[in-house]
């Protein structure tokens, strides 16, 4: 495969005012925390989320590897459910100095367009400023950042702009192109 340039853009809030919230979309949209670690279930909304956007890298976790990470304090998966129905998520992970970075976020293919984003990325982004009242012995929350890439939707940026994310960093690395893997093997063409 040849390699691609793909940019990353580094955002941030440094403070909890810096959120400008969305509006919640219409209908019967919920988001709720999966407190009980399961790695079948992060696994799927990993691979479900970002299958088409080429993310790769923790596809090849071990299940043990899986679980050594959601049990990790403070780490917390956050799922927007359209009628019952998993629409997508977002992953938070404290990391030193109450800094709390939102390691992935997403929607599942089918439940793109439709305003759940916005509505989940507000709801994501509070939950990491309020981190450490759900988690005794991690620092409050000072400061909260996310990355996204060229790879990514072609709305993500845009939607953390509008949530009042700011552009702190840009890098530009080649990588190697690989194909979309989709949830499963085969699940999008080539």
């Amino acid at each position: 495969m040849p390699n691609i340039p793909v940019t990353t853009w580094s955002l941030e809030q440094t403070a909890p005012t810096d959120l400008l919230p969305a509006e919640p979309p219409e209908g019967e949209v919920r988001v709720h925390r999966a407190e009980v670690p399961s790695p079948e279930f992060s696994r799927f909304l990993y691979a479900s989320v970002g299958g088409d956007i080429r993310w790769t890298d923790r596809l090849s976790w071990t299940y043990a590897r899986w679980r050594e990470h959601l049990e990790r304090p403070g780490v917390e998966t956050w799922v927007a459910y359209d009628r019952g129905t998993p629409a997508g998520y977002v992953e938070l992970e404290p990391q030193d100095d109450g800094v709390v970075e939102i390691v992935y976020f997403g929607l599942v293919p089918a439940f793109r367009g439709r305003r759940i984003g916005g509505h989940l990325l507000s709801y994501g982004t509070a939950r990491a400023w309020d981190l450490a009242d759900r988690w005794p012995g991690l620092t409050d929350t000072k400061r909260v950042w996310l990355h996204t890439c060229s790879k990514d939707g072609e709305h993500a940026m845009a939607n953390y702009q509008r949530r009042g994310f700011q552009l702190f960093d840009t890098k530009v690395e080649e990588e190697a192109e690989v194909p979309a893997p989709g949830p499963w093997p085969g699940a999008y063409p080539a």
